[in-house]
């Protein structure tokens, strides 16, 4: 990498990263503290309040990423890291779970996710790319396992509501981050140049790549509503949880390596299905695990499956999404990923709540695990990097 090129992928890396350690924080125990609100008794307007920030960011990533092709980039993350932040203080002021839900949609509102992935792709060029994801991806993992230490801690100190007036001010550092670490972002194409919707949501490979991260996210939300409980039932208390997950998130890390030789190589897509076969997996053991005698050390390796499968997956996707699509049409193509991402989170929120309230775990991971057999169906014809058809071709 240049030197500008590793100063844009530290910089946004770092915003991705003040960005989700807030909502980090909050997961761990966000099913658990939330009972404490008047409302939060149900577990469907639970899974509700932790899966409608996807909604709401789902319904406005791809107009933030139109505008951000059209404005600018930096004008876009700052907007949508000062709404993430409002929502955040309002969840931090809530009473009962409505007041959470309603900050927490707020915070969705806040939809960068589209406009930093395409700035990323802007000043990286595509040789260092996946590397670029890659530390993006590594960053959002550390928040998440940094999170899971900190979280029962500071749970027991300032509360959920805390946890939420945290977020709001790690988000406006943030917008600090934007002003005064990322370089400089191209100019806004104008005209006809900026390319048309319809050649993103035509193209066949990107919206194989559309479907699998909508699948990817809702098995990731859906799951964690039973994956506490899981290890709560094998001995280990709430505040203890970062003992599995640390470990499993530090040591996934060394999979991406073979992400990276698997590129070089020619291998990448190869190894972009193994890892959707490897949360598949995943999701058989963890069936297993919910209907017969739960052990911890068979749930912490699980654990360290699906963070290997799921960090290759969040290093390549977006990687591969900007890669095809080009420069003029990036924050569309990226918009409409990070839509399907965002109410990937949506489904998974409420679709796991209402499948344990209703079948319970069991039929939750059997659910995850059809989803993810989909998922490799659907992938299996991908076009690799350097052979993709270009932007336009019908599906």
């Amino acid at each position: 990498m240049t030197a500008t090129e590793r100063r844009a992928s530290a910089s946004l890396a770092s915003i991705f990263a003040l960005r989700m350690l807030g909502l980090f924080l909050v997961l761990p125990v966000f099913a658990l503290e939330a009972r404490r609100y008047p409302g939060g008794e149900d577990p469907v307007w639970l899974g509700l309040a932790m899966g409608i920030y996807g909604l709401t960011q789902g319904l406005l990533q791809l107009p933030f990423g139109m505008a951000s092709d059209r404005f600018g980039r930096k004008r876009v993350i700052v907007l949508g890291l000062l709404i993430f932040a409002l929502g955040s203080f309002w969840a931090a002021a809530a009473t009962d779970l409505m007041g959470l839900l309603l900050g927490r949609s707020l915070q969705g509102a806040g939809a960068v996710s589209a406009a930093v992935t395409a700035l990323l792709a802007d000043l990286t060029r595509d040789e260092v790319r996946t590397k670029a994801m890659a530390l993006v991806g590594g960053s959002i993992g550390l928040m998440f396992a940094l999170s899971l230490v900190l979280s029962p801690l500071l749970t027991g100190w300032i509360g959920l509501s805390g946890l939420f007036g945290l977020t709001g001010v790690l988000a406006l550092v943030g917008v600090g981050v934007v002003v005064w670490s990322v370089p400089p972002a191209p100019v806004p194409v104008t005209g006809e140049g900026r390319g048309r919707l319809r050649d993103v949501l035509v193209h066949a490979d990107l919206m194989r790549l559309n479907v699998g991260v909508f699948v990817l996210h809702a098995v990731q939300l859906a799951m964690w509503v039973s994956v506490p409980a899981l290890l709560v039932q094998a001995g280990l208390q709430t505040a203890q949880h970062w003992q599995v997950y640390l470990p499993a998130v530090a040591l996934s890390f060394v999979f991406l390596g073979l992400v990276f030789a698997a590129e070089r190589r020619g291998h990448l897509k190869k190894l972009f299905l193994v890892s959707i076969g490897l949360i598949l997996l995943v999701q058989a053991g963890l069936l297993l695990q919910s209907v017969g005698t739960t052990s911890l050390g068979a749930l912490a390796v699980l654990l360290l499956v699906f963070f290997c499968g799921f960090n290759a997956l969040e290093a390549t996707q977006p990687s591969l999404a900007s890669r095809i699509a080009p420069s003029a049409m990036r924050g569309a193509a990226m918009g409409v990923y990070n839509t399907l991402q965002s109410l990937g989170f949506f489904v998974g929120g409420l679709s796991g709540g209402w499948l344990v309230k209703s079948w319970g775990s069991p039929a939750l991971f059997l659910c995850c695990g059809v989803a993810m057999l989909a998922w490799l169906l659907v992938a299996w014809p991908m076009q690799t990097p350097g052979r993709s058809a270009p932007v336009g071709q019908a599906a």
